[in-house]
């Protein structure tokens, strides 16, 4: 993991991450993030007071739809991805059973959509991997905001495992935009080398 950004926060530290990044705290932290395409996963062990949050990025499906997205190649980022969170939160003294989970982003702002192949866009598909890998381990997914076409601020607070979510604005998300639109582009050479309303969650 690169530096996190850190800064203060209502009397606490707030750790901003960037997508392909995750962190993972005992302390009453929170952890924001700015999401177009992208889904973060709010994980928290209620009883062990662990909590942590990644932000990926996945490519397009490229598997056919009948093989699960979490068995494609273009899954295998997105488990990485999750793995790295939940085993950090374990060093840190969670219980892999007891992890639950709140999961945002998804929307379709990188605009890549393939008509004459029908392929869903990069944040369904991110949707449907986030949904998959979750079911398959067992972690109840207790909130979601998923989807739709707009950008996403997100908040997820350490001190109650609350997430605090507000849609963001069209120069924000523009912002947001070449950010994923960078780390896409990335992602997918990777994956073709090894093969304003504020809502409370």
């Amino acid at each position: 993991m690169s530096a996190m950004k850190s800064s203060l926060y209502r009397n606490t530290q707030r750790i901003t991450i960037d997508p392909g990044e995750h962190y993972v705290s005992r302390k009453p932290e929170v952890i924001s993030t700015l999401l177009g395409s992208c889904v973060a996963v709010c994980l928290y062990d209620p009883e062990n007071r662990v909590h942590g949050m990644n932000h990926f990025l996945l490519a397009y499906n490229q598997s056919s739809k009948q093989t699960s997205i979490i068995e494609s190649d273009n899954g295998r980022y997105g488990i990485y991805s999750m793995e790295l969170l939940i085993n950090d939160m374990m060093k840190k003294g969670a219980d892999r059973t007891k992890l639950k989970a709140k999961c945002f982003g998804g929307g379709n702002v990188l605009k890549l959509q393939n008509d004459d192949w029908k392929r869903p866009t990069v944040g369904e598909v991110n949707v449907q991997f986030v949904r998959e890998f979750l079911k398959s381990e067992k972690i109840p997914i207790v909130a979601a905001c998923l989807g739709g076409d707009y950008g996403r601020n997100v908040h997820f607070v350490g001190e109650n495992f609350s997430v605090y979510v507000k849609r963001i604005g069209r120069s924000l998300e523009m912002a947001v935009l070449k950010d994923e639109r960078r780390f896409w582009k990335k992602s997918l050479d990777e994956t073709r080398h090894t093969t304003g309303n504020i809502d409370f969650w």
